[in-house]
C-alpha cells in the first residue's frame, strides 16, 4: 500500500512539474505584454526574406498591421511546417498561427478567424514529361507534398479513385519541392495554385496537371482554449481591413502579377538576362545611384518596353531601349535615343519625375506601380482615372482600384467627360503587371547595385526568433 501510494504521489508530482513547466513556456496574456507572438512558418506565400534581406509577405504585412492597431509589436516565432505550427499553437507558445489551411480536421484541433484567401490545390508536373491526364495517372509516380499541409487530406480524397495512390510528406519547403520537380529529380509535387503560379516564373519547365479536389481557405488560427477577446478582435480587424480595401490592396500586392506571363514570355525574358542584361548592366547601376529607383525595376520597365533593344523604334516614332517619345528625349536633353546610356538614364529620370508628381499620401508600392503606368500612357490620363476612380466610390489613390478605372478610358461613355480624352487604360494596367512580374524576377535573379539598400517602410516593430531559443 506505501508503495503504491509513493508511487502515485510520484505520477502526480511529476504531472505538475510538468503542467508548471508547460505553463512557464505559455505565451503571456495580451494586456500583459508589449507583444503579438505569431507562429508562422517561412515561405514565399507567407513569411519571408527577399534578396535584400528584409521579411515581407502576406502574412508578415497583415500580422505586423493587426500588431500596430493593437499597440503591440510584433514578434514572430518560425517553425518548419504548419503541423508543427499547430502543435506549437496548441502548447500555447503563440497568440496566433497565420496562413493555416480550414479543413476539417484542423477545426477540430484549433479556432479559425474568417478566411481572407483562397486557393486550389493542384499537382504540378515537370513539362519534359508527359501530363498526367487524371489521378489514375499518378498512381506508382513519386509525388511529394509539405508535411502537415491540406493536401494530405485533398490525396485521401483522390484514394478514393485511386486505391493505390501513394505520396512522401516531406519537411522541404513547397519552393524546394518545385525546384526538385524543375530538375526532374521528383515526378509531381501537390502545392497550392498560388504557389505554382509563383514558381513557374522563375522554372519553365513547370505546369499544372489536374485540380486537386475544390479550393481551400486560409485564416489566422487560435488555440481552444486561447482567449477569447483574441478572436473577436482579430475578427474586427479583417472586417476593418475588407471594407477599407487594406485586404485587397495586400492580396493584389503580392499576387495580383502573377499569372500575367506565360511560359514562353518568361523562357525568353530568362534568356535575355543571360545574354543581354550584361552588356547593360552598368548603366542600370547608374541610373540607380541618380534616382534612388531600384535598377532592377528600371531594367523591368525597359524589357518591357524594347526587350533590352537599342535600337527599338515602334511605328510611333517611340524609340531606344526605354522606348523615348520625341518630346520626352528633349526633355531630358537626349541627344540620341538609341544610345543605351543616354535612354536608361533618361527613362529612370522620368519615371522618377512622374513618381514626385504624384500626391504625398500615395504610399509605396502604390506610387511605383501608378508612376509606371502614367510611363506608359501619360500622367495626364493617370490623372482622368485617379478621377474616375473617385466617381466609381474607389480610392484613386491605390493602385489595385486603378486596375479598374484605367481600361475605361477607352470607352466614350467615360473619356468624353474627362479631361484629356481616350486612353488606352487597359495596355497602362498590362504593362504595369509585366513589369511587376519582370520586377519579381529580377530580384530573385539579380544582386543590389553596389551595395546599396532601399530604406523599407516599417509597419510596425518587428522581432524574430526561432522557435528552438523561445
Amino acid at each position: 500500500m506505501h508503495i503504491f501510494l509513493s508511487f502515485f504521489s510520484f505520477v502526480i508530482c511529476s504531472f505538475l512539474i510538468a503542467a508548471c513547466d508547460s505553463f512557464e513556456k505559455s505565451v503571456p496574456l495580451l494586456d500583459k505584454t508589449d507583444e503579438l507572438i505569431v507562429i508562422t512558418v517561412s515561405s514565399r506565400d507567407t513569411y519571408y526574406k527577399n534578396p535584400e534581406g528584409r521579411y515581407v509577405g502576406l502574412e508578415f504585412d497583415l500580422t505586423s498591421e493587426f500588431a500596430r492597431v493593437l499597440g503591440k509589436k510584433v514578434r514572430f516565432i518560425v517553425v518548419s511546417n504548419k503541423d508543427e505550427a499547430l502543435s506549437t499553437l496548441e502548447k500555447h507558445q503563440g497568440h496566433l498561427a497565420v496562413g493555416i489551411s480550414v479543413t476539417i480536421e484542423n477545426q477540430l484541433r484549433i479556432r479559425f478567424g474568417p478566411i481572407y484567401q483562397r486557393a486550389q490545390p493542384q499537382v504540378a508536373y515537370n513539362t519534359n514529361y508527359p501530363k498526367p491526364r487524371n489521378i489514375q495517372d499518378l498512381v506508382g509516380k513519386d509525388i511529394e507534398i509539405v508535411r502537415g499541409t491540406v493536401h494530405v487530406e485533398r490525396l485521401n480524397e483522390a484514394r478514393f479513385r485511386a486505391p493505390d495512390l501513394r505520396w512522401t510528406e516531406t519537411d522541404l519547403s513547397t519552393d524546394d519541392l518545385l525546384t526538385r520537380l524543375a530538375e526532374g529529380k521528383i515526378d509531381h509535387v501537390v502545392a497550392d495554385s498560388i504557389h505554382i503560379s509563383l514558381a513557374k516564373n522563375f522554372h519553365t519547365n513547370l505546369d499544372v496537371a489536374i485540380n486537386l479536389g475544390k479550393e481551400n481557405g486560409k485564416a489566422w488560427a487560435f488555440s481552444s482554449y486561447g482567449e477569447p477577446g483574441l478572436q473577436k478582435k482579430v475578427h474586427k480587424f479583417f472586417k476593418r481591413i475588407e471594407g477599407d480595401g487594406t485586404l485587397n490592396r495586400l492580396l493584389d500586392r503580392y499576387y495580383g502579377h502573377i499569372h500575367r506571363l506565360g511560359q514562353e514570355d518568361v523562357s525568353e525574358f530568362l534568356e535575355k538576362i543571360r545574354t543581354l542584361l550584361p552588356a547593360l548592366r552598368k548603366y542600370f547601376y547608374q541610373a540607380e545611384e541618380i534616382t534612388k529607383i531600384d535598377w532592377r525595376l528600371i531594367a523591368a520597365l525597359a524589357y518591357q518596353e524594347s526587350h533590352w533593344d537599342r535600337m527599338a523604334t515602334s511605328p510611333t516614332n517611340v524609340r531606344g531601349i526605354m522606348m523615348l517619345t520625341e518630346d520626352t528625349a528633349d526633355r531630358m536633353e537626349v541627344t540620341d535615343r538609341l544610345d543605351a546610356r543616354q535612354s536608361i538614364l533618361a527613362g529612370a529620370r522620368y519615371l522618377l519625375i512622374l513618381k514626385d508628381m504624384l500626391p504625398a499620401r500615395i504610399d509605396e508600392p502604390d506610387r511605383t506601380w501608378i508612376a509606371l503606368a502614367a510611363y506608359n500612357q501619360g500622367y495626364g490620363h493617370i490623372e482622368d482615372a485617379r478621377i474616375l476612380a473617385q466617381r466609381m466610390k474607389l480610392s484613386p489613390d491605390l493602385w489595385v482600384d486603378l486596375k479598374r478605372s484605367l481600361p475605361l478610358l477607352s470607352n466614350s461613355e467615360y473619356f468624353e467627360k474627362l479631361k484629356h480624352g481616350y486612353a488606352r487604360g487597359g495596355e497602362a494596367v498590362l504593362l504595369t503587371e509585366f513589369v511587376r512580374t519582370y520586377y519579381n524576377i529580377l530580384l530573385q535573379q539579380e544582386p543590389l547595385a553596389l551595395g546599396i539598400l532601399h530604406p523599407p517602410v516599417v509597419l510596425s516593430q518587428v522581432r524574430l526568433i526561432d522557435k528552438q531559443s523561445y
